[in-house]
Order: C-alpha cells, then structure tokens, then sequence
C-alpha cells in the first residue's frame, strides 16, 4: 500500500483528448480542498472513473484515485496530478487508510462476485470517520425497473414485465440492489447513478469486433430500440455532483443517450465512425451468448452471467425506457452514439486498418 504526491504535468491520451472540449463545469463553486476519493481510477476503455479524475483535476479539485496496482495507469494518473493510493478495496485498513481526509466519495469497481462487499466496506468505512459530504454510487439503469416490488412478483409476472426471457437479477444486478440499500440504509448521504447500457460496453464494441471486421454488427436484439449512454457523459454528471453535491443528496438519476434507436441504425453509426458498410445481422440470443460471451469470458462466469442477462433483457424487449434527467443535470444533450464511437481506441483502430 502506498500514497504518493503527483506532479501537475498531463498525458496526451484518450481521455486528455476529450477534455479539449469546452469546460461544461466552470461555474461551479469553488474547489473542494479536500482530496475526492475516486475508486476504480484505473480502469480501461470508457471507464467513468479515469475520465472523471481527469475532468475534477481541471476544475482545481485535489483528487486522490483508489487503484489496485501501481501500474502504467496509475503513473498517468500521477503524471496528471492525481495523488494516487495503491490497495485493496477489499481490506478495510486499506480502504479506512485511503479514505482519511476526504469527505466526497465516488464508488465504482469492475464486475466482481465481491462487489456488495466492496460497497459495504466503504460505507463503514464512510460511517465511522463521519464528516462525508457525498457518496456518489455508480448503479445501472436495471435498477430503475427491476425494483424489489417487481422481483419479488410471481416468476410468470416477472418474466411478463422483463420481456419473457429474464426472471431474476444477474449476480450483479443482485449486487447493485443489494449496495442501493446499504447506502441508503447506512444514513451516508448518497447519490445514485444509473447509467444505461454505455456505448462502450464490450457488447456493443469488442464483442462485436471480428464481425465488424466483415463489414457486419452481429447482435442478438431483434427490431427493439436501445439509448446507449457516453461513459463521458456519465463521468460528466458525477463530477458535477462531487464539485457542488447539495442539490442531489439522496437522488437516484437514470442516464441515457440521445435518442432510442434500433440495431439498423447503430450499423449505420458503425458504417460512418469505420468509412466502410456495416449491416446489422440479427443473431439467437442463445447462439450469440454460447458463440461471444461464453468464448469471450469462459474464465469470468460472473462477468459472462451479467452479459447474458443483459442480452436477454435486450433481446426481449425489457429494456426499456428513456428520461432526459442527463440533459438536464448537464444543460445539454447527452453525447451521440456515433461521437462516443469516434474517440473509442478500438474502433478507431479498425477504421484506420
């Protein structure tokens, strides 16, 4: 376990790039001088965390990022001006030890059978220093619908309401429910973000990838519409909220993109980001699943089982709904599909092949 200071020079990555666009926070309050505590800092592609130390650090907010290993990553987020400690969201030294001095708090961690635990550590964690201003909890827009009144409903009505395919949570989606009512009954003052199905989801982009590469988007989801949301626009709304958290104590916001849009126009989202034709080939949810994600993740069977769940979800009609709560936290329309696929370093590179 280790903290050390960081210098303010930046990188010139992905996420630099994007902070190039006009800053949609600048008349927020002045910076809090307490360090904000973001966890999973390090993460990959589309990650909300990364994005969101980048978009605070140019605010003038001190940031401390919760990561795992002292890697490449967490040297860019030093080299960016974020204090970085190293540790184990699952030790509670570790995480009482990174938590000492901050009193906004932004939790998020990869898919993980230990992910309640995580959460719930923080909370106590939270519960005992005392002095927490905000609790910013990344959920997922399934919480919005699959609500304990509904998943506690007759197995026929349930499946009636998910669209006949789905009738109980995935391991994560359990999980989720399961930390919404730890932080609310924790008394902590928590903000819920529930996010749609990002634009980046291995789903919609590396899953996708080999068919891609053919010219064709191989999905298992029929004629029914999605709103996929920018993990940038989600970064967005919670570096809003952990710069001036007042106005959204014990709120819950449902994220989503732009517009609802079938699969034929997600293909010609694809077409113009690649310069090339892409046609949509609808698949069999089972097939797809078997071919993708139990391939893909044979080593991550509670990863696999999440996706699953969300193509059957997808695939059957249940995953439904639109708000416009991300433009009005923001002031602005949420980011387009196409715009979140242009700066996507996988798809870039297979439109430069």
């Amino acid at each position: 376990m280790t903290s050390s200071p960081a210098s303010t020079a930046r990188r010139p990555d992905d996420t630099a790039e994007l902070l190039t666009q006009p800053n949609p926070t600048k008349d927020t309050p002045m910076p809090e001088r307490n360090p904000i505590l973001i966890t999973g800092a390090a993460g990959h592609i589309g990650g909300v965390s990364r994005t969101m130390v980048e978009m605070l650090l140019d605010q003038g907010h001190p940031v401390r990022a919760f990561v795992r290993q002292d890697d490449e990553r967490a040297h860019a987020l030093r080299q960016a001006g974020a204090e970085i400690f190293v540790g184990d969201l699952l030790n509670i030294a570790d995480v009482t030890a990174a938590l000492k001095g901050c009193r906004r708090i932004y939790f998020s961690m990869s898919l993980s059978p230990y992910y309640t635990d995580a959460v719930t550590l923080m909370a106590a964690a939270a519960r005992a220093q005392g002095d927490i201003e905000v609790f910013v909890n990344i959920s997922e827009f399934e919480q919005s619908f699959m609500t304990f009144d509904k998943m506690t409903a007759p197995e026929e009505e349930r499946r009636a309401w998910l669209g006949g395919l789905v009738a109980d949570w995935s391991p994560q989606q359990r999980a989720h429910w399961i930390a919404e009512r730890v932080l609310e009954w924790s008394g902590l003052p928590t903000v819920n973000i529930r996010g749609a199905m990002f634009v980046e989801n291995p789903l919609m982009t590396w899953l996708a990838l080999e068919p891609l590469s053919k010219g064709e988007l191989r999905l298992p989801f029929g004629h029914h519409r999605l709103a996929p949301v920018a993990g940038y626009d989600v970064a967005e709304v919670c570096a809003k909220i952990l710069a001036d958290p007042a106005p959204h104590i014990s709120k819950s916001y449902e994220l989503n993109g732009p517009e609802l849009k079938d699969m034929h126009g997600f293909a010609e989202d694809f077409a113009a980001v690649l310069g090339r034709p892409v046609t949509y080939i609808p698949e069999d949810i089972e097939a797809w699943n078997e071919t993708y994600v139990d391939t893909a993740l044979a080593g991550y069977p509670h990863t696999a089982e999440h996706m699953k769940t969300l193509t059957r979800l997808i695939g059957g009609g249940g995953y439904r709904g639109v708000t416009d709560q991300l433009e009005t936290l923001l002031g602005r329309p949420p980011k387009t599909v196409r715009w979140a696929l242009e700066i996507h370093p996988r798809i870039r590179e297979m439109a430069t092949a």
